[in-house]
């Protein structure tokens, strides 16, 4: 295969990335506290043309790779809803809460109350005070939540919401159900909590539906641009097929 169609090819695999990453953001437009990612595509260099035979100097190719996918972690809308158990955090901090996995990381503040008694997220996953699962008798009521993430109800206080953050964002992991894995967490140094609203997803549809369009004309021109190589690549073979007779 020729070095244009290689080239072409790295191109088109890095754009089947990146259109997943796209679906997928479109996919959570309306998922609270979803964050959008992005693909970071970087030059792969290849130093030398092997396959040239022509007596000019061999020259280097260049490829694409996509190298990483990053997460926008900035801020969604905050809309209020009045739902008690309803919160949303305000700076660079994750809700903690347990799994089978072990602790996971959120920005989706939609919860409630399982049969127990115990605050879980909407798939069932304690949410973790400091002191660990937060737990409430059926008589207990008024249940409010501090800026700080403390939690008071008609029984007295009940503890505190452990918020964390990273100072490397980045290397934390996605996985379903809106969770993150990994990373080092750290203690909460600005983050405070909104009690009765929800942290909306922070992307953003009309963009991410303008960039899909775009990657789907880039793939089709890529496409093109293959085909004619083939086209040109048969007609040269014809031709010296031709003259050889």
């Amino acid at each position: 295969m020729e070095n244009a169609q290689l080239i072409s090819l790295s191109r088109q695999m890095a754009l089947q990335r990146q259109m997943d990453v796209v679906a997928n953001n479109m996919a959570n437009v309306n998922t609270t506290g979803f964050k959008a990612e992005k693909v970071l595509f970087e030059q792969y260099v290849m130093p030398i043309a092997r396959d040239r035979d022509f007596p000019s100097q061999d020259q280097p190719l260049s490829y694409v790779q996509d190298w990483a996918t990053l997460h926008d972690l900035s801020g969604g809308p905050i809309n209020q809803t009045g739902n008690p158990l309803d919160m949303a955090l305000n700076g660079d901090g994750f809700f903690a809460v347990q799994t089978a996995g072990g602790e996971r990381w959120t920005k989706s503040g939609a919860f409630q109350i399982d049969s127990s008694g115990t605050l879980v997220d909407l798939s069932g996953n304690p949410v973790l005070g400091e002191g660990g699962p937060i737990q409430f008798s059926p008589d207990e009521t008024g249940i409010t939540i501090g800026a700080n993430g403390s939690i008071t109800t008609s029984a007295g206080i009940k503890g505190k919401l452990r918020v964390v953050e990273f100072p490397n964002a980045q290397a934390l992991t996605r996985e379903g159900s809106n969770l993150y894995a990994g990373g080092t967490p750290g203690p909460n140094t600005g983050t405070t909590v909104v009690q009765g609203a929800i942290e909306r997803s922070n992307v953003t549809g009309v963009s991410e539906m303008a960039e899909m369009i775009r990657v789907t004309r880039s793939y089709e021109s890529i496409a093109q641009i293959m085909q004619r190589q083939d086209e040109m690549r048969q007609s040269a073979i014809q031709r010296l097929g031709a003259a050889s007779v």
